[in-house]
């Protein structure tokens, strides 16, 4: 089987550890080969903390995965979240010397290095630098300047920040679970990819991925994301919530959870009760499914209020930025029963629970259908996308190749000297991201 339409998405959640290999079918839609679960032993709030155990529940993702699919897995899209991501906006702007000549990607590409050097932080780093709208001369809400006159450029960006410690141990874990990093994907924007339509991205939409750890927020409007955010509560604290107010072990609160939790207290009778095994030989618990109800939704509230928060600190009540696509739920902790009617009647929004069926092959397991697997779906997505770009770009310099040949200059190491023109292609432009795996992997190679 080639690897040219292959891609492993690694999804390293707090809950969970997610391998999913998928490859594109003849219609364009994602076929998935095989999908490896692992608890996350080793992770808390989405950054690593215990190296060893972390390397161990990639492992057995991965070997799950291999075992399902019948493919080894040496490379993998990895996604990066936790509390210490943030995001700002910032405007910049660049003069240009040459004002006869129109704007290039190589002056957009200029301003956004500018925006890279400003100062964060101690051991802070921009993840990503995402250009929102730019103005020239003053003249503003242009989309795409490339092509126009004018001497200055100005944009406004949204800048993603993160700490590089944790996306190195990341970078640390892979290398030694002897995996290669083949990218490196925000997860709020990997699970947007998986779930979202184009028309919602341009008529304004919030994505709330709920997980074990954090809950990830990313706001599109206009088809270009505008804000992101990483909420340190999900799931998991609901659970400590039932843990403690109910007495009981943490394994059977989140079995009950699971099984008859609700967000809205006023749907259970005051005389339903669930009976739990004590331990060792102790009298069974009676609890109360209303009281149950109550502990899950005065949590749910809290952290649905602190999205709300970020929400309108992007400016949803401005009638510009408006979100007239509402809120879309994605990640485990969407399906907690009656979540959605909670999110609308806190928020006053629209709200879909988001399944990434619909990049998928339609013969796909029901399973992973469900939003747990969003993240992972989109990371694979992003994988196939760069393989896609990489297969065109090299047709293309073959191509050039072919037509070029008599004018190229051989190196003395065989590379031909025409690959310069790569700068002057939008397609081929590196992400920052790409140069972050880039970094990321010259600093493990060096770090040995």
């Amino acid at each position: 089987m080639s690897k040219s339409n292959i891609s492993i998405g690694l999804d390293i959640g707090t809950t969970k550890i997610v391998a999913m290999i998928g490859e594109l079918n003849e219609y364009n839609k994602i076929k998935i080969l095989g999908v490896g679960k692992s608890v996350s032993l080793g992770v808390h709030r989405g950054v690593v903390n215990n190296i060893t155990q972390t390397i161990q529940s990639i492992q057995q993702a991965v070997e799950k995965a291999e075992e399902v699919s019948g493919i080894k897995v040496t490379e993998v899209t990895v996604g990066i979240a936790g509390q210490h991501i943030r995001s700002l906006q910032h405007s910049d702007y660049i003069t240009r010397p040459n004002s006869e000549q129109v704007i290039s990607e190589d002056d957009i590409e200029k301003l956004i290095n500018q925006v890279h050097k400003l100062v964060m932080l101690p051991g802070e780093e921009i993840i990503h630098v995402l250009p929102q709208e730019f103005k020239i001369d003053g003249q503003g809400e242009i989309k795409e300047p490339v092509g126009m006159y004018g001497v200055r450029l100005e944009a406004n960006f949204h800048v993603v920040v993160g700490q590089v410690s944790s996306i190195r141990n990341i970078g640390r874990c892979i290398k030694s679970a002897a995996l290669d990093l083949e990218g490196i994907t925000l997860e709020p924007l990997a699970s947007a990819n998986a779930v979202l339509s184009f028309e919602e991205k341009e008529a304004g939409v919030a994505l709330i991925d709920i997980g074990g750890g954090t809950t990830d927020l990313a706001i599109f409007k206009d088809g270009i994301i505008r804000h992101t955010a990483v909420i340190p509560f999900g799931g998991n604290i609901v659970t400590q919530d039932i843990k403690e107010g109910c007495s009981i072990i943490e394994k059977q609160a989140e079995q009950l959870k699971v099984r008859f939790g609700s967000a809205w207290p006023g749907e259970n009778k005051e005389n339903e009760i669930v009976s739990i095994p004590g331990l060792r030989g102790r009298d069974p618990k009676e609890i109360s499914l209303k009281n149950l109800s109550k502990v899950i939704h005065a949590r749910t509230v809290e952290i649905i209020e602190q999205v709300y928060l970020e929400i309108k600190n992007y400016g949803h009540e401005e009638q510009k930025k408006k979100l007239i696509a509402g809120i879309v739920l994605t990640g485990g902790g969407s399906q907690l029963k009656h979540l959605k009617q909670l999110v609308e009647y806190v928020t006053g929004m629209d709200t879909r629970v988001g399944y990434p069926n619909e990049h998928l092959a339609g013969d796909t397991d029901k399973n992973v259908t469900s939003p747990l697997y969003a993240t992972a779906v989109g990371l694979v997505m992003d994988g196939l996308k760069k393989i896609k770009d990489q297969n065109e770009s090299e047709k293309e310099n073959n191509g050039e190749e072919k037509l070029f040949d008599t004018d190229t200059n051989l190196h003395e190491d065989g590379s031909k000297e025409n690959i310069n023109d790569n700068s002057k292609d939008p397609k081929k432009r590196e992400s920052f991201l790409d140069k972050l795996t880039e970094k990321l992997k010259d600093f493990l190679e060096n770090a040995e």
